[in-house]
């Protein structure tokens, strides 16, 4: 959906809210976007605000272009998916996961364009999304300025490369941390003649190509986006893949290695 179209649905949802189902509870973060955003992101599925999604970030963002976060839902047990939104940015949704076989918890930074709640929301296989978030204060702009990326002579020699490690398995679940950067302006399009140029979706995969975790990404993730993730290699892997896309063709291809063998540890 290009801009002018995504503008012109939110002017119907506001005059005609889809969601026709039973009244949500009262929300905590008294958000003027929540009736909007409500049947744009989640429909007429069943939705509660639950202190079980935490969402970790500074009180007050100190640069509106790289803010840090962390989701966390693992207090659900099992999530088929998130989604990481701020009410007030112009593109509110900074991004989806699916934690295949990963824990449902991750972090990230993104641009902020003022100051807003920002929530986390996770779908249990019942199908109900659990909310929780906070309110992000901010001077803003984040959104609106040019990428520095753009003052490389060689930026585009560079877009798509990664550099990603793993830590060795931790914790009763043996979960692998991993971190990745991937090096992309991720420009929001919003500032004059520069067209909206980001990462559109990441798969992390074991070597022999099993899904462990999808990202679907958007505008608002910070210029050369950072993620950390848990995931759940196969015993064996020694390696984990990286692939992915953006929305001007662009492909991210990278292996990040496993400095063990899955499954030899104590």
């Amino acid at each position: 959906m290009n801009r002018h179209l995504a503008a012109a649905a939110l002017l119907a949802a506001l005059s005609n809210p889809a969601y026709a189902g039973p009244p949500d509870p009262a929300d905590p973060l008294a958000s003027v976007m929540w009736d909007v955003l409500r049947p744009e992101l989640f429909g007429t599925a069943p939705v509660q605000f639950d202190d079980r999604v935490t969402v970790t970030a500074p009180d007050n963002a100190e640069n509106a272009a790289a803010v840090p976060v962390m989701a966390d839902a693992t207090a659900l047990g099992t999530v088929e998916e998130m989604v990481l939104f701020a009410d007030l940015n112009p593109f509110p949704v900074i991004l989806r996961f699916q934690p295949l076989a990963a824990k449902p918890v991750i972090a990230t930074r993104f641009k902020v364009q003022q100051a807003t709640p920002l929530r986390a929301a996770a779908r249990t296989p019942d199908g109900v999304w659990h909310i929780g978030g906070k309110l992000l204060d901010a001077a803003g702009g984040g959104c609106t300025a040019p990428p520095a990326t753009y003052a490389a002579a060689d930026w585009a020699d560079h877009v798509g490369e990664v550099q990603g490690r793993a830590w060795a398995p931790s914790g009763e679940d043996k979960a692998t941390r991993v971190r990745f950067l991937v090096r992309h302006p991720m420009d929001t399009g919003l500032v004059a003649g520069i067209p909206a140029y980001f990462i559109e979706a990441l798969t992390l995969r074991d070597a022999d190509g099993r899904a462990l975790a999808r990202l679907q990404t958007a505008e608002p993730l910070s210029e050369n986006p950072v993620f950390t993730l848990e995931v759940q290699p196969a015993a064996g892997a020694r390696s984990l893949t990286l692939d992915g896309r953006d929305n001007q063709g662009g492909e991210v291809k990278a292996a990040i290695p496993l400095p063990w063998v899955q499954g030899a540890l104590p």
